[in-house]
């Protein structure tokens, strides 16, 4: 069995020492051999020789190597949407099964390369692009095939859970946990993808479908940072027994759509998730049949991203050797609709700066009323002539909060509304 590699970098440095070291192990759970074909990199004169493979393997064609007869497997951890969505595409319509690590793409294309499998009668395997060495895709798709599972809840986002973890134990700024972050390698040298969600986002779209059978494109997904998090609502959080996490939230609705977003938010500290730390991941699943699962482990990482890879190879070599395809990469057979975020129903911790007069909680109530949401808990501090108002809300639509904030923001005896963040897990 002949692999063709497509990247050689983190990610696919580890898989090509891990095939070199594992060799036998591999070949005894196939059922035959796997080889290195070729791998295809940007540029082949750089000294590689730590890898200890033959220079000869190394080349910049990447769709001649796709395209080789003694290429069965294509494993693509190159990244980005171009040329990988060209290559995987190149790989399935020549009825070769493809492993990817690429979340980007797949949260961006998945129909396309769900139709590209299925026409050339190939797998399509992605088990790191969620959330590396942690296995997560395939007991969606497979052992939990058979359940309901009504909600997703999960830090997917190793750089954000550091961050938080620091600013929460550490008692740091963001901009003091970024830079931490990156010395440690966690964050790149421009951290948006992180630190704006973008990572997540793709990570949720991928979750959901699976989760839900109903496919859910990346621009679905609800995406909000972690950069406006700060000290005060760390603290308040804590004040009231929670902790404050990077979020990626995937849920039925009640009247049988989904709605998946990706945002901090508060969770209890009893919840599992929350003694979840640094660069750690962890994703909790509920389900009508098996109740409450939890996967945890390292979500980045070469050799853990490459672990997952590597199991993925297996799978799909099996399959070869069987001459089946087992799964389609995506079954949207539920076809659910995707609900907007005003639609999605969840509690809020607000907290106001106000003028320190009477009757401003009546007015603030009154404004949160007049929207249909209603209050669980208010707590009021004062300093000179200002107070600030800390509300805590029952679960009500985001849309029915966001248009009592903008109401509360035009109140003459609110100064500012200093923070809005959902509450989740309770």
């Amino acid at each position: 069995m002949k692999l063709a590699l497509l990247g050689c970098g983190t990610v696919g440095s580890e898989v090509v020492r891990l095939m070199r070291t594992r060799g036998e192990e591999l070949a005894a759970r196939v059922g035959e051999p796997v080889e290195m074909a070729g791998i295809a990199v940007r540029r082949t004169g750089r000294d590689r020789s730590h890898l200890g493979v033959d220079a000869s393997l190394f080349t910049t064609d990447a769709l001649s190597l796709i395209k080789r007869d003694d290429v069965d497997i294509v494993v693509e951890v190159a990244g980005g949407i171009e040329p990988a969505r060209s290559w995987i595409t190149a790989a399935l319509g020549e009825g070769k099964s493809v492993v990817t690590a690429n979340k980007s793409l797949l949260a961006e294309d998945m129909p396309a390369m769900a139709a590209a499998a299925k026409a050339g009668g190939a797998d399509l395997y992605y088990e790191a692009a969620a959330a590396a060495a942690i296995p997560l895709m395939r007991p969606l798709r497979e052992s939990l095939h058979g359940d309901t599972i009504t909600k997703v809840l999960g830090i997917v986002n190793g750089t954000t859970n550091y961050i938080l973890t620091q600013m929460s134990q550490q008692g740091v700024s963001f901009g003091e946990a970024l830079a931490s972050a990156g010395e440690l390698g966690y964050a790149e040298a421009d951290p948006s993808a992180d630190v704006d969600g973008y990572d997540a986002a793709a990570k949720a779209a991928l979750i959901a479908s699976l989760a839900f059978h109903t496919h859910v494109d990346l621009a679905d997904v609800h995406r909000e940072g972690i950069t406006a998090v700060s000290q005060a609502d760390i603290a308040s959080a804590a004040s009231e027994g929670r902790v404050v996490k990077p979020l990626c939230i995937a849920g039925r609705e009640a009247d049988g759509g989904v709605s998946v977003r990706v945002h901090p938010a508060m969770i209890p500290a009893s919840h599992p998730l929350a003694n979840v730390n640094g660069a750690y991941n962890a994703v909790f699943v509920e389900a009508e049949a098996a109740g409450r699962l939890m996967f945890y482990g390292a979500g980045a990482g070469g050799t853990e991203t490459a672990s997952a890879v590597l199991g993925d190879i297996v799978a799909v070599a099996r399959n070869k050797r069987g001459g089946i395809t087992a799964f389609p990469p995506e079954a949207a057979y539920s076809d659910l609709p995707v609900r907007p975020i005003g639609e999605a129903r969840t509690r809020y911790h607000v907290s106001l700066d106000v003028v320190d007069e009477p009757g401003v909680l009546a007015r603030v109530a009154a404004t949160f009323a007049h929207h249909g949401v209603s209050l669980a808990t208010v707590h009021q501090s004062g300093r000179d002539d200002e107070a600030q108002l800390v509300v805590v809300t029952h679960t009500a639509a985001d849309g029915q909060l966001s248009d009592t904030v903008e109401e509360l923001s035009q109140l003459a005896s609110v100064h500012q509304v200093t923070s809005v963040m959902r509450v989740e897990g309770e």
